[in-house]
């Protein structure tokens, strides 16, 4: 993993440099930004696109889970090969492949949509995921670097902030052009006459046709804009720091506070994810909320922009108080709300479930601070390892979707509330390593 691009945390632009004035990137910058906004629309419309293929090919929640399998798995599997893409051909060249690979892979819908065929529904999101996970790999340093150093955390909270925004309005966009109808059960489909009933099925797996394809152009335009932009030239920064004292270390796996850290990024990305892909069933749920399909995707959308609204407030109070304190009292108020809404019904389990997402703003910043905090010249090594632990979303979600086939959707929760008792535990207990020193 030594040589796998790192993605630069929020706290420094270290290990970086641009070259080049600042106000020549200004444009840049406005619309490298999209690109934040872009990977967290499409990242998070799989929340909507679950229960439409679950209707459209009539499967149990477990199977359902294989969509954020095929999606985050990418993660674990194309991170080292796109570090070696961005190494080779560069950051600049590394975004636009990135773009175009997941304008292919939504494009792939359109095939998988004709077919009727999951599994081709499942490689297309592993494409478009592949794409996603080379753009974290080269966009992030770019983001860091244009402009002054003094301002980087600054550069990067706000691309965050579209990151976020994105995850919001994805799913107003489902339910407007993917859950716009009402999805009809699976003995509903069996009383209708056999050639309606295929007529039906192919309507629906069509339904994500157009939308995709408009998000192929986009993204393709997006690539475009790219390419006419003069990039800053990045020059990695390998740094001769040693622990204080003078002590080194093999790896970054001889760090306790980076391999928990991963841990803690595995889990935390799997329990929001799982909590995000069963949502709109959730609320379809009679002693729940009783919403179609439409209605409750579009209170999804409340879930993700709780995290937007929280990443903002935890501007101030990261600031304010002990990031390993916040974390902890996020983690301990996300698993109390999922027990709340496993022991309660109607509005109260909804919306207890919906505030998740507002504690889940700050988590995944503060773990990957701590973690790598004092890493030293293993920070690239940390950094890679951390982002390969995303892969928590492809393992967690079907987990959780095949207890509930077991006992119920309404109780399945409680794996992502002890989820969060390890992030509080975490926070309470892991002391990264003192800052190194100058070699």
């Amino acid at each position: 993993m030594a040589g796998t691009v790192p993605i630069v945390p929020l706290e420094s632009a270290g290990g970086a440099r641009a070259v080049g004035s600042d106000a020549r990137y200004t444009a840049p910058l406005a619309v490298l930004t999209t690109l934040f906004f872009m990977w967290g629309f499409l990242t998070c419309l799989n929340d909507i696109l679950s229960p439409h293929l679950k209707a459209v090919f009539e499967l149990n929640y477990a199977e359902i889970g294989l969509v954020q399998t095929a999606f985050f798995g990418a993660y674990f599997i194309m991170s080292l090969p796109s570090g070696f893409v961005v190494k080779r051909l560069g950051y600049k060249s590394g975004i636009i492949i990135g773009l175009l690979a997941a304008g292919l892979g939504c494009v792939l819908f359109y095939p998988a949509a004709a077919a009727r065929s999951f599994g081709l529904f499942l490689l297309a999101l592993f494409v478009l995921a592949s794409g996603i996970t080379l753009l974290q790999v080269a966009a992030n340093p770019f983001v860091a670097v244009l402009g002054s150093p003094a301002t980087a955390s600054s550069r990067l909270t706000l691309t965050q902030a579209f990151n976020s925004l994105g995850t919001t309005l994805a799913p107003l966009f489902g339910a407007a052009f993917i859950l716009s109808t009402a999805a009809k059960s699976s003995d509903e489909i069996k009383k209708m006459a056999a050639p309606v009933a295929e007529a039906y099925r192919i309507a629906e797996a069509g339904a994500v046709q157009t939308p995709y394809l408009g998000l192929a152009a986009a993204l393709v335009v997006l690539a475009g804009a790219i390419a006419l932009f003069k990039l800053p030239k990045i020059e990695d920064v390998t740094p001769t720091a040693v622990d204080a004292g003078g002590k080194s270390r093999k790896s970054a796996w001889s760090y306790p506070s980076l391999v928990l850290g991963a841990i803690g990024i595995f889990v935390y990305v799997g329990a929001e994810v799982a909590i995000g892909n069963y949502l709109v069933s959730y609320f379809k749920e009679p002693y729940i909320g009783g919403l179609t399909e439409a209605h409750g995707a579009k209170l999804v959308t409340l879930y993700w922009g709780g995290a937007m609204v929280g990443r903002f407030i935890g501007t101030i109070t990261l600031r304010l108080y002990k990031p390993t304190k916040i974390l902890a009292l996020h983690g301990l108020a996300a698993c109390g709300l999922a027990l709340l809404t496993m022991a309660t019904h109607g509005g109260v389990a909804m919306w207890s479930i919906i505030a998740i997402g507002l504690f889940n703003s700050i988590m995944f910043p503060t773990i990957f601070t701590l973690a790598i905090d004092g890493l030293g010249r293993h920070t690239s090594q940390g950094s890679s390892i951390l982002v390969m632990a995303i892969v928590g979303g492809a393992i967690i979600p079907p987990l959780v979707g095949k207890v509930a086939d077991l006992i119920g959707l309404h109780y399945c929760f409680f794996i992502p509330a002890l989820c969060y008792v390890y992030i509080a535990w975490y926070g309470l207990k892991v002391r990264p390593p003192a800052p190194y020193a100058a070699a």
